[in-house]
């Protein structure tokens, strides 16, 4: 027996196994990856819970002060084009707690946040680890690549959100004001709620490749769909940056900007599996 036809029998006998599996045995196997990814969430969040000083100090609250790097090169870039307003000279707000248990708690949520980020990685392989018996052998081989794209592409978004969005978001904000006579006393959990918006929003957004790759291998989405809907989608990408920045039109196409690449990206992704698809087809037209 050639190799190949004994590679297709180990694989028919896997599906085959995966198919006798019951609907109990699926959600006992579910269950154990969603058990596992819990405890790499929580292990980073006790990680990150422990580096207190690191995590608000030098990390979360460094965006509430003048000399953060994305004011730095903003007050750079006023000055070659001669557009001094972009030089943050002041923001002009205190960060308060205003009840007992407030920080506490906050350190509490934003560790599990943190965690969540840091375990990504984990959480994706239990992801494929639970999905791979269900696919085909040289599918389940792609294992290592999918894992490190989709990090790579949710670390790039963090990175987006806390360099560019949140820094613009806080700027705005605590600038904008109705009369001189009010101050700004911004609550601590307000100011992390700003923070986690744009973080987050940005690392999901930034996703858009892996899921339209998922999409095109089951169907849903074409290239040529993502190419006749392109204005629809552009409009959507501003909607969601109208959501997620200050309502100022340069943080908006600021933002707007990386996603509209990437959906191009995209386009050529879903081009990429189609193709491919029409290829095996016509190849297996010949072969019969």
């Amino acid at each position: 027996m050639s190799n190949k036809k004994l590679s297709d029998k180990n694989e028919e006998q896997e599906e085959k196994v995966v198919k006798e599996m019951s609907f109990l045995d699926h959600l006992e196997v579910l269950r154990w990856h969603l058990i596992r990814s819990t405890v790499a969430i929580m292990v980073g969040a006790v990680a990150a819970f422990s580096f207190k000083k690191i995590l608000f100090d030098k990390i979360l609250l460094a965006p509430a002060k003048t000399d953060f790097i994305t004011y730095k090169y903003l007050c750079e870039l006023g000055e070659k084009i001669n557009s001094p307003d972009l030089c943050i000279k002041e923001l002009p707000f205190t960060i308060i707690s205003n009840s007992m248990a407030g920080q506490f708690t906050t350190h509490i949520w934003v560790s599990f946040i943190a965690g969540l980020i840091i375990a990504f990685p984990y959480i994706l392989w239990e992801v494929w680890s639970f999905i791979s018996p269900a696919l085909y052998k040289k599918e389940r081989r792609m294992a290592t690549v999918f894992i490190v794209i989709s990090s790579l592409l949710f670390f790039l978004g963090v990175l987006f959100g806390y360099y560019i969005i949140s820094p613009l978001s806080v700027q705005f904000l605590v600038g904008y004001n109705v009369s001189s006579q009010v101050i700004n006393y911004i609550p601590l959990s307000s100011y992390f709620s700003v923070l986690k918006q744009a973080v987050l929003a940005s690392a999901i957004m930034f996703e858009l490749p892996v899921v339209i790759y998922f999409l095109s291998k089951l169907g849903l989405v074409s290239p040529q769909f993502m190419r006749t809907y392109r204005k629809h989608a552009i409009i959507v990408i501003l909607i969601i940056a109208a959501i997620i920045t200050p309502p100022d039109i340069v943080s908006q196409i600021i933002v707007s900007i990386p996603v509209m690449i990437l959906y191009e990206v995209s386009i050529f992704i879903s081009s990429a599996i189609y193709k491919k698809r029409e290829l095996t087809e016509s190849s297996e037209i010949t072969e019969n």
